[in-house]
C-alpha cells in the first residue's frame, strides 16, 4: 500500500529546544523533519506538532514549529491521551435540509460520511522509544494507518531508537524514510509539484 497525500496528515513529535542537544544525530533527524514539513506544505498535507511539557522542555525548534498548522501541548508521552487522535479526525458536519427530518442515528451516519478523512498518519519525532513510539501506538489503537519516518526520528541512544522501531514494526506501523514519503506523496514526475519537491530532496 502506497501513501496518498490526499489521505495523509503529518505529525512532528517533540523536536524541542531543550531536548534536541541530547539526541543522537539530532541534526539529521531535525533536517529531515523540516524537509517533511516543507514537502507537506507544498502538497497541502495538514501538519501537526506536539510539545511535551513545554514549560520545562521549551518549544519545538523554530524550523519545525513554523511548518506546523497546529501545535498540541501535552503532558502524556502518548499525545493521544492529550487529544491528538480526536484532533486528527474531522468534526462531523451537522445535517442540513431534509436530513434534519431523519432519525438521529441516520443523521449521524450522513454527517460522518460527508466529512473527508485523512486516516494515514505520517509521524516522526523524539524520543523514538518514548513519545514518538507511544503516540504512534496510540494512533494504531485508534484505527489510524501509521507510517513512521525513521530518518527523521531519534533518541538519546541508538539502541533505544532502534528498539522503538522494532516494537512499532511488530505492532503494525510501516517504517519509511523521508524520501519514500516525498515520492509516494508525489506519485509521478508529472505531478505539478515534482520539481519543487525534487529541489528540496537533492
Amino acid at each position: 500500500m502506497l501513501m496518498n497525500a490526499e489521505e495523509s496528515q503529518l505529525v512532528l513529535v517533540d523536536y524541542q529546544e531543550k531536548l534536541m542537544p541530547f539526541i543522537h544525530e539530532a541534526d539529521k533527524a531535525l533536517a529531515n523533519a523540516v524537509l517533511l514539513g516543507k514537502v507537506a506544505r507544498i502538497l497541502q498535507v495538514p501538519t501537526w506538532g506536539t510539545e511535551e511539557n513545554p514549560a520545562k522542555l521549551g518549544p519545538n525548534h523554530p524550523g519545525v514549529r513554523e511548518l506546523c498548522d497546529k501545535t498540541l501541548s501535552k503532558m502524556y508521552f502518548n499525545a493521544c491521551d492529550d487529544g491528538l487522535a480526536d484532533a486528527l479526525r474531522p468534526p462531523a458536519r451537522q445535517p442540513s435540509g431534509n436530513a434534519r427530518s431523519l432519525p438521529k442515528h441516520l443523521q449521524k451516519a450522513i454527517a460522518a460520511s460527508s466529512a473527508p478523512e485523512r486516516n494515514s498518519i505520517v509521524i516522526a519525532g523524539c524520543e523514538a522509544h518514548v513519545c514518538l513510539m507511544q503516540t504512534a501506538l496510540g494512533l494504531l489503537e485508534n484505527d489510524f494507518d501509521v507510517w513512521v519516518v525513521t530518518d527523521a526520528c531519534s533518541s538519546r541512544t541508538e539502541r533505544n531508537r532502534d528498539a522503538g522501531f522494532d516494537r512499532l514494526a511488530t505492532a503494525g506501523a510501516e517504517l519509511v524514510t523521508t524520501e519514500m514519503v516525498a515520492f509516494e506523496w508525489l506519485r509521478t514526475a508529472e505531478n505539478p509539484a515534482f520539481r519543487e519537491v525534487l529541489s528540496l530532496v537533492k
